[in-house]
Parts: C-alpha cells; sequence; structure tokens
C-alpha cells in the first residue's frame, strides 16, 4: 500500500508540473515581445487577450486567444494521458494538469511569475471536463459581455456558475471541488477588478488605453 500510495503521488506531482510548465508559456507576453513590448508595462498591465487587444490590436489578441486555449487543451490531454498509463483516475489527471496550466498562466516561471488572470485557459480546461458546461458557460459570457461591456464581471459571474453546475449534471466530488478551486483562482485573480466595478471605474471591452 505504501508503494501504490508513493507512486500515486509520484505521478500526480509529474501532472501537475507538466501542466504547470505549459501553462507558464504565457501567450501574450510572447506575443507582445514579438512586437517588441511588454504587454504588462501598457494598458492595463495584465498579460490576457483583452489588454492584448486593446494595446495591439485583434490580430494580436487572436493570436494570443489560441495560445492560451492550446496550452490549456494540451495540458488536460497530457495529464489524462499520464494518469491512464499509470492505471489511476484519467479525469483527476485531466482536471489536475489542467488546473496547473492556469497556475502556470497566471504566475508563469519563465516571466517572473507575472501572468494574466487566467480566463481562456480556464475555459478551455472546462471543455475538455465537460464541454455541455463549457458551452452553457460561454453563452453566458457572451450575454453578460454584450450587456455590460464588463469582460471582468462576465469572467467572475461564470466561473461561479461553472462550480456551482456541477451539482446539477451529477459530477463526482473530485470533480466538484477542483472546479471550485478553478473558479476562485479566477475570482481571487480579479480583486482589483471587482474593487472597481464596485467603484464605478472599471475599464470596459471598449475602452482602449495605450499606456499605464
Amino acid at each position: 500500500m505504501g508503494d501504490i500510495g508513493l507512486i500515486n503521488i509520484i505521478f500526480l506531482l509529474v501532472t501537475a508540473i507538466v501542466g504547470y510548465l505549459l501553462g507558464s508559456l504565457n501567450s501574450s507576453v510572447i506575443v507582445s515581445k514579438a512586437y517588441g513590448k511588454d504587454i504588462r508595462q501598457h494598458g492595463s498591465g495584465n498579460a490576457g487577450t483583452t489588454n492584448t487587444l486593446r494595446v495591439l490590436g485583434k490580430f494580436a489578441a487572436l493570436l494570443v486567444l489560441i495560445g492560451d486555449m492550446l496550452k490549456g487543451i494540451l495540458a488536460c490531454i497530457i495529464g489524462y494521458f499520464i494518469m491512464k498509463y499509470a492505471g489511476f483516475s484519467s479525469e483527476v489527471g485531466l482536471i489536475l494538469s489542467g488546473i496547473f496550466a492556469v497556475v502556470g498562466h497566471n504566475w508563469p516561471v519563465y516571466f517572473g511569475f507575472r501572468g494574466g488572470k487566467g480566463v481562456l485557459t480556464t475555459f478551455a480546461v472546462v471543455l475538455c471536463m465537460d464541454w455541455r458546461m463549457a458551452l452553457i458557460c460561454l453563452g453566458l459570457f457572451i450575454i453578460l459581455v454584450a450587456i455590460t461591456k464588463y469582460v471582468s464581471l462576465g469572467s467572475i459571474v461564470v466561473a461561479t456558475i461553472f462550480a456551482i453546475l456541477g451539482i446539477p449534471f451529477g459530477k463526482s466530488l473530485v470533480f466538484i471541488v477542483l472546479s471550485w478551486c478553478l473558479a476562485l483562482m479566477i475570482i481571487l485573480r480579479h480583486r482589483a477588478n471587482i474593487v472597481r466595478l464596485l467603484n464605478g471605474n472599471e475599464n470596459k471591452i471598449t475602452d482602449k488605453r495605450k499606456s499605464k
């Protein structure tokens, strides 16, 4: 039993590390550096798609969107097969690697632990966890942002809804707990946005700010 427990821990650690290293490939920082800038020094200072859109335009934002989605999906796929190969829960491997991909996006080891807020990478992970829940969340996100023009508000509300959806969808306790971990990361990374929303001075998606 002790050996089995140790093997479990080793494979879980490998899964988490792989997810984290993939997530640390922050697309917005990489793309902005290709443009001769560091996105973290412009606009809102956030290394994410929305700030890239404001500062560098639509094409750059599209590249970031694709990059952030791909790394989340790839992390989940690798985590799934690592744990499946080891003979353990492939679902846990998928979600664990996905969560750590989000952690890597938020605190990337390659870029001084200064990353983004993980919304797109989180969506990619949610898509791998359950595509039905992902589409519901995407639809609600689009509606909220279309009405309010606040990406941050849509992200916070939808993250919370996703964590709750696991119950009516009959998901396992592990699934629900890990879903809340993802949701809480999104909410915590949006602390400053929550304050600005309450104060009425949050940036709308239509705002264009070239410098801090």
